[in-house]
């Protein structure tokens, strides 16, 4: 396999045997790639990048400088068991970010979908879970365990305590401590974390007319400022709000298990 590809390969690389190596990957100087690894046709390492485990990467993912993909966790737990790290299509992943392979304490997988961004020196932990289309700026530590949904944008320095879900399309502030869920949609900010509204850029980014956001931030009003039982409203909505996908998706992030709870503190008024 090897042979077929050599030219796209720089001599200070070092490839190890049984490493999967499609057509048209580029690697350059100094990188270093396991017995375990797969890397999809188009893929590009840069220079100075480390993979190794039983690690997959999509076709057209690229990898910058530095970045260390597949080591082993940072969970005393761990003792060398073969667990997994997979990396979508067409995601770039910037200098100096690291992502561990998952433990068989979780899910044995950590998995990152297709075209997300991380950028510099984002940290991604061991057994976490990224939707397609996320964006991580620099400096983000995402805690083990830690979901991600589709087109999350998480701001730069942010933290997530382990386990905790940040939902689809929802935005977290930079600086920001995530130690409670996020919603589907939400933005959030805060020393701890604290709800500011909707994410109303990313929403009118998905194409959603002016009646179907005015719907979605009436649910939001009525979840979070409303009075009475927060359980109560919860069911409530669901009857109200039936035939709206958006708040549908709210409803059943709600609905799933969660080890922190989900953040409902509001701060200040919706923008």
């Amino acid at each position: 396999m090897l042979e077929t590809v050599k030219n796209m390969i720089h001599p200070t690389a070092i490839i190890e045997d049984g490493a999967t190596i499609a057509h048209g990957v580029r690697i350059g100087p100094f990188c270093t790639v396991g017995k375990d690894v797969v890397l999809e046709e188009g893929v590009e390492l840069v220079s100075h990048v480390a993979i190794a485990g039983r690690t997959k990467l999509g076709a057209g993912v690229k990898l910058f400088p530095f970045c260390t993909v597949g080591l082993e966790p940072q969970d005393l737990k761990y003792n060398g068991e073969e667990t997994e790290t997979v990396i979508g299509p067409r995601t770039q992943i910037r200098e100096h970010a690291s992502i561990h392979r998952g433990t068989v304490t979780g899910s044995g997988i950590t998995r990152i979908g297709a075209d997300c961004l991380l950028m510099a020196t984002v940290h991604v932990a061991h057994d976490c879970v990224l939707g397609d289309g996320v964006i991580i700026s620099n400096n983000v530590a995402l805690g083990g365990h830690v979901e991600v949904g589709n087109r999350a944008v998480i701001g730069g320095n942010a933290a997530l305590l382990q386990f905790t879900r940040v939902g689809a399309g929802a935005m977290v502030g930079g600086l920001t401590g995530v130690t409670r869920d996020v919603i589907p949609y939400a933005r959030v900010f805060g020393t701890r974390a604290e709800l500011l509204g909707l994410n109303l850029i990313g929403l009118k980014r998905r194409g959603l007319e002016k009646a179907e956001i005015a719907e979605i931030r009436a649910a939001y009003t009525f979840l979070f400022c409303g009075p009475g039982v927060f359980a109560e409203r919860v069911a409530q909505a669901a009857g109200m709000y039936k035939n709206n996908t958006l708040v549908n998706d709210i409803l059943a992030f709600i609905a799933k298990p969660s080890k922190h709870g989900i953040l409902a503190n509001v701060a200040g008024e919706e923008a």
